[in-house]
């Protein structure tokens, strides 16, 4: 693991911003790196407002989607409400459709089977469409490179609003209006919304014609939460906004679904962490291992002991979810091993039952062992299907993108991406992705590295210290919760191993001055031979509270520890 500790910011704005703000040196220290050096900026951060949303009409195509929607509603036409899914797909679908719903009725939702439609717009769902006499169909969370599909449903004479924010590719749909920040002529000022928030910016859009304020739209924030936080996107801009008020609905007036699943966990209050590893997997469960519909029942339900029935299902999903990918996981390592391709550039794996729903996770897990771009594939009718992860710092989508000659279709993002190809493609894509890979990649990527905000003393973590630090969130990518390392550091006596199999590491550390903390190492159990000797040694760390019996103290999360020559 490589530790790299981020450069100092100038000490004379951070001494500046220190007396402007009255807090520690090291905290105006933390804003500085962020980019926030004076008084207004700080506050923006701190005490984000939903007033400084951008106006929804400075995307492209934005007033085309409000006419065309409110044309429908006014000929009394049926709009199908259409997304992916995933977690982001799900709520988009139940955020749009449920606000129409509150005061147009002839509003319905699809959601395309991961197994018999795949990934985005489908025929299927467009002859659905027109059987069932929709003429206006609104995409959300894919669409962006369905041009074949778009036009398939054109001469069948039903319409396309499209809501997407993956990266378009050189021609856009022919759709009555397509809604993408990520457009090369949108001029929107804020281009990393997930597609939850493109859909809820229709909805703004839409509530303005109808004289509501933002004020209004708050009980919907909790579904764009869910979906940033799923999605994997930065934690900026409108982005934070949203979420930091999407996470207040959550945790005092979520809707009957998101309360259903907390109240099956028995948590008080939840965190953008807690959304991303509680609410999200079960979501996102429906979608991989029975049908999306589900998700988006589970949304929109109007009455919450319906959602806690609904609830308990998704659970049992959720359970069969995490037993299958541990299985398929293993199989995929196994495979690694037995091909003898440990030393690769990348980890491509395949297997023709493996269950399409997990495919995604899987990857992510094998991308953690082996700390390389992975690809997982399974066969989907009659062709392969993969999901694609990426090492912090490479972009797999241009990866991908050199290797099309291969690809029947693929879409996604620098980091995650999904793909199909014919089977008689598979080796000569596998080749091709290995040997583009090789010639583009860093040797510094294909090891983790952890980046340090700071180094401080075990003195400078006191309870105000943590109480601010909290005030930094949500937390996500480009606002990560900070990183600090401390050295000189050793067992006071009591560290031992914990957890079933003895894996992670309990600390009870203490350092030069006297100065004690504990602290849990998880997966760094290998350690405690070495600091139960007495040796000095230093740890990375994010400092978080213990709850136990009813007492909250300061606990450090220990990242990784490195002993001291």
């Amino acid at each position: 693991m490589r530790w790299t500790l981020k450069p100092k910011p100038s000490s004379d704005k951070v001494l500046e911003l220190s007396n402007e703000l009255q807090v520690e040196k090291n905290l105006a220290s933390l804003l500085v790196q962020r980019g926030i050096d004076n008084f207004e900026q700080a506050k923006a951060f701190f005490r984000p407002k939903l007033s400084e949303l951008y106006n929804p009409f400075l995307m492209q195509d934005m007033q085309k989607a409000v006419d065309r929607i409110e044309k429908a509603i006014a000929n009394e036409e049926n709009i199908l409400i259409f997304g992916d899914y995933d977690v982001d797909g799900t709520t988009a679908v139940s955020l749009v459709a449920s606000y129409l719903k509150s005061y147009y009725a002839n509003i319905a939702t699809y959601i395309p089977d991961r197994y018999a439609e795949g990934y985005g717009i489908s025929l299927q769902g467009i002859d659905f469409a027109e059987d069932n006499g929709f003429s206006l169909i609104i995409a959300l969370d894919c669409g962006i490179k369905a041009i074949d599909k778009v036009d398939y449903a054109n001469k069948k004479g039903v319409d396309f609003i499209i809501c997407d924010h993956h990266r378009p590719g050189d021609e856009l749909p022919k759709a009555i209006a397509v809604l993408d920040p990520k457009r090369k002529d949108c001029t929107y000022p804020y281009d990393e919304l997930c597609g939850c928030g493109v859909g809820f910016k229709l909805v703004q859009a839409l509530a303005s014609n109808r004289n509501q304020t933002i004020d209004d739209l708050k009980p919907y924030l909790d579904l764009v939460a869910t979906a940033i936080a799923a999605d994997i996107v930065p934690i900026t801009g409108e982005n934070r906004v949203l979420a930091y008020y999407g996470l207040e609905q959550i945790n005092s007036h979520p809707r009957n679904g998101i309360k259903a699943i907390i109240h099956q966990l028995k948590k008080d209050v939840l965190t953008i962490t807690d959304v991303v590893f509680i609410i999200a997997p079960r979501i996102n469960a429906a979608g991989r291992m029975k049908h999306g519909n589900y998700a988006v029942e589970l949304l929109m339900a109007q009455d919450f002991d319906n959602a806690k029935t609904m609830a308990a299902e998704i659970e049992v999903f959720n359970n069969d979810r995490r037993d299958l990918d541990k299985l398929i996981t293993q199989e995929g390592l196994q495979q690694i091993l037995e091909n003898s391709e440990e030393k690769k550039f990348t980890t491509v794996v395949y297997q023709k039952d493996w269950h399409k729903g997990v495919i995604g996770i899987v990857a992510s897990r094998l991308t953690e062992t082996y700390y390389r771009p992975t690809l997982v594939f399974t066969k989907s009718g009659d062709k392969l299907a993969a999901s694609a992860r990426s090492v912090k710092g490479f972009d797999v989508y241009n990866a991908l993108d050199s290797c099309k000659d291969y690809i029947e279709q693929f879409g996604g993002h620098k980091y995650a991406a999904g793909l199909t190809l014919l089977e008689e493609n598979y080796i000569d894509f596998k080749q091709k992705f290995e040997q583009i890979v090789q010639d583009s990649i860093p040797e510094e990527l294909l090891q983790p590295e952890i980046k340090i905000d700071a180094e401080i003393d075990f003195s400078d973590i006191t309870p105000k210290f943590f109480r601010i630090l909290k005030q930094f969130g949500p937390f996500g990518p480009q606002n990560m919760k900070p990183i600090f390392l401390a050295k000189n550091i050793k067992d006071a006596g009591y560290s031992k191993k914990v957890g079933a199999e003895g894996d992670h590491l309990k600390l009870n550390m203490i350092d030069e001055y006297g100065i004690k903390l504990n602290g849990i190492g998880f997966n760094l159990s290998k350690w405690h031979a070495y600091i139960s000797k007495g040796n000095t040694f230093s740890i990375v760390f994010c400092i978080d509270e213990n709850h136990w019996n009813g007492n909250t103290t300061l606990q450090l999360n220990v990242k990784d520890i490195k002993m001291v020559d």
